[in-house]
């Protein structure tokens, strides 16, 4: 019997949980099973950001967990997922997980996911970085984790945020095989890239 194909996300406290509920929402119409876990400041960026309840968010995943619950099915590597998404990702949970010393079902998941040699995507969101961030960002990358912040890819030729943001979650998902019509692709979908 196979496993179904399960992504974890994590939300993290960095501003831009924007990319987070786009990307639960956008998984809801894939046949991906979404494994939710938020931070406790997590949760109050929600509120100051989006001006909604952390339980509309947690409501859009297939499972959601407890940050302190470390003995959840995601903190095993017997339970087969994709990989994990953490989004937004602060650079104290960046930090913590490059060390290996890790204090939460958050950044044990994403221990796991490196470990059992999974897709481990960060979507840092914190900037300027200094020389220690991108020391971090560096081991972490020599580990097998992707550091993809939220850039915008002016290329596609945006109107509005919601593009950008949709241009950004779709990149991500493309990293693990997940089709949306989010991407605008380049000699695809844009005409100036055909040649």
């Amino acid at each position: 019997m196979s496993s179904p194909d399960r992504l974890i996300i994590g939300i993290t406290g960095a501003s831009g949980v924007v990319y987070a509920h786009r990307m639960l929402e956008v998984l809801r119409d894939t046949p991906v099973e979404t494994h939710l876990v938020v931070s406790k400041a997590a949760e109050m960026t929600i509120s100051y950001e989006l001006e909604m309840k952390a339980a509309e968010i947690k409501a859009q995943a297939d499972k959601t967990y407890a940050i302190a619950d470390v003995g959840a099915a995601i903190s095993s590597g017997s339970f087969k997922t994709l990989g994990m998404v953490i989004v937004p990702c602060s650079v104290r949970t960046m930090s913590e997980i490059a060390s290996g010393v890790t204090s939460s079902l958050l950044t044990r998941a994403a221990d796991v996911v490196l470990k059992e040699k999974r897709r481990l995507t960060l979507m840092v969101r914190e900037t300027p970085f200094h020389l220690g961030h991108l020391r971090t960002m560096t081991a972490l990358a020599e580990m097998g984790a992707i550091i993809a912040p939220p850039l915008p890819a002016f290329y596609a030729e945006p109107k509005t945020i919601s593009e950008l943001i949709d241009q950004s979650v779709g990149r991500v998902l493309d990293l693990y095989d997940i089709e949306t019509p989010l991407t605008k692709r380049w000699g695809e979908d844009l005409e100036k890239g055909r040649r």
